[in-house]
């Protein structure tokens, strides 16, 4: 079978050698020459233009899109659209906005064009072990690309699957890294509280391997952050900013229009948003009341 991809940043790049590897024949496109040129290197063909991808061809189109979310998947779709054909697939991969994806899936539809979702996870790690894919839309284009799924998922029937209609699988995707803002925040306060209980001189690299195996707190997490901690166990020359991509902060979105409640995916969120706070407004105003009601010190840079 045959896919175009389009953005072959480590992760468009890691599916297409994943897929090449299993035997489909890839066209890749990317601003980036030098990804074009890894891709075509590496046994896979690569092109230039919309128009080279449109020509390499042989039947029916699927084109996978790559890009960040947001104006940049619609303006790929509309330079895509002159060289697609009725009942051609597009395929958008990235962590778009579940919303935008029930948009532009109607608005294809009604073009004669096929559109998919497919929440990704799996990183730079995918080449190996295989993409989780959360995959929304119609029936059809899904089975036809069911070759493609079994192929980057970490086993043919597992790790993937057709979570519902247009916008189900990015919406899934995005609670998925909602939860996953959480769990990173867990480790992370439980290792820094280790870290300042300093009479027991705990050994964090030690834990995280203990934890590894057997525990209950195991975790694909645990076992990258082991490793970050065995190349770097202070953390030395790292700057405390974490950015978000979007999808934490659309999940508290939702859970407040649906009325549930998130409170530790809320708060993993804005712990992200208050570590890009350089001597952050917030803190020095407690400073300051502490010292205006009680006494306090107050530390002055």
């Amino acid at each position: 079978m045959e896919l175009g991809i389009i953005g072959l940043g480590k992760m468009g790049g890691n599916m297409a050698e994943r897929l090449r590897l299993a035997g489909h024949r890839v066209i890749g496109y990317d601003f980036n020459a030098d990804a074009v040129k890894k891709l075509t290197d590496a046994g896979s063909v690569g092109v230039h233009s919309l128009k080279e991808l449109d020509e390499a061809f042989t039947g029916r189109r699927a084109v996978w899109i790559m890009v960040p979310a947001g104006d940049p998947v619609d303006q790929t779709i509309a330079g895509l659209k002159p060289y697609m054909k009725p009942g051609d697939i597009f395929i958008d991969g990235g962590n778009s906005n579940y919303k935008d994806t029930q948009r532009r899936h109607d608005e294809l539809k009604k073009e004669g064009f096929e559109f998919v979702d497919v929440g990704t996870s799996g990183g730079i790690w995918g080449i190996t072990e295989g993409y989780s894919m959360m995959i929304g839309g119609d029936k059809e284009p899904v089975e036809y690309l069911t070759p493609i799924f079994e192929a980057l998922a970490p086993a043919a029937h597992e790790g993937w699957g057709h979570t519902g209609p247009s916008g189900a699988g990015h919406f899934v995707k995005m609670i998925h890294n909602g939860i996953e803002y959480g769990i990173m925040q867990a480790y992370a306060e439980g290792f820094s509280i280790m870290r300042a209980k300093t009479p027991l001189d705990l050994d964090l690299v030690q834990i995280s391997e203990i934890w590894r195996y057997g525990s209950v707190v195991r975790s694909w997490l645990l076992d990258l952050t082991a490793d970050a901690l065995k190349k770097n166990p202070t953390l030395e020359g790292l700057e405390a900013y974490v950015p978000d991509s979007g999808e934490g902060r659309w999940t508290v979105f939702e859970a407040i229009d649906l009325n549930v409640s998130a409170s530790v995916i809320t708060e993993a969120l804005i712990r992200r948003l208050r570590s890009r706070e350089e001597n952050n407004f917030t803190d020095r105003m407690l400073s300051v009341m502490r010292n205006e009601f009680g006494g306090h010190a107050v530390k002055k840079s």
